[in-house]
């Protein structure tokens, strides 16, 4: 008798080790993914302010334009270096869905406008740089998907039973998927300037 109470004791703690060793591993997933948005995030980002920079000389009396795209830019990279410094922190991961939406219909208006300049459109630097961000909007959205298929895993493995427990034991929060909530925006912006 005493010897199945014992394997009893040593199979619950087994399966309750397993079970937290795998919602850790499953955390840790979802945050590295969540590391690989947060490189080409900054890329883009990062590539924002050369196109500003090449259109102020071309779009003089379009400066609304370029101080919203600024603007949006500065927002979204502020809520992914918050993002980025607790990935489970479902407001913040929000937040910088909602800032990133707002990046993408502000390149989205400054390259409407920017077909509109045949002289900035023809320029090298600026192709240049708009294939470069075309690129990296595909990486974004790469990136974006196998984070949101690791925060979907890890959301999985802490609802389920016995699993469940020991996420509310030891604090397991929900993660936050990097969702686009407009349909459009679920788009690259166009960055063509052929």
């Amino acid at each position: 008798m005493g010897w199945i109470v014992l394997l009893l004791v040593v199979a619950v703690v087994v399966v309750f080790i397993s079970t937290y060793n795998r919602l850790v591993t499953a955390r840790n997933a979802f945050k590295n993914a969540f590391a690989q948005i947060d490189v080409q995030l900054t890329r883009r980002y990062d590539l924002i302010p050369n196109l500003v920079e090449i259109a102020k000389g071309y779009i003089k009396h379009e400066r609304e334009t370029l101080e919203a795209v600024i603007a949006a830019r500065n927002q979204a990279y502020q809520g992914l270096k918050t993002a980025a410094a607790d990935p489970a922190n479902a407001a913040a991961v929000q937040q910088l869905s909602n800032a990133d939406q707002q990046v993408g219909g502000a390149l989205g208006r400054l390259m409407a406008v920017a077909e509109a300049y045949p002289d900035l459109k023809a320029n090298q630097t600026m192709m240049q740089l708009s294939e470069e961000l075309t690129s990296t909007e595909n990486k974004v959205a790469f990136a974006r998907q196998a984070y949101n298929d690791s925060v979907m895993t890890y959301n999985n493995a802490r609802e389920v039973f016995p699993s469940s427990i020991v996420a509310g034991m030891f604090g397991f929060l929900p993660a936050q998927p990097l969702d686009v909530a407009k349909p459009e925006a679920r788009e690259a912006p166009k960055v063509s300037f052929t």
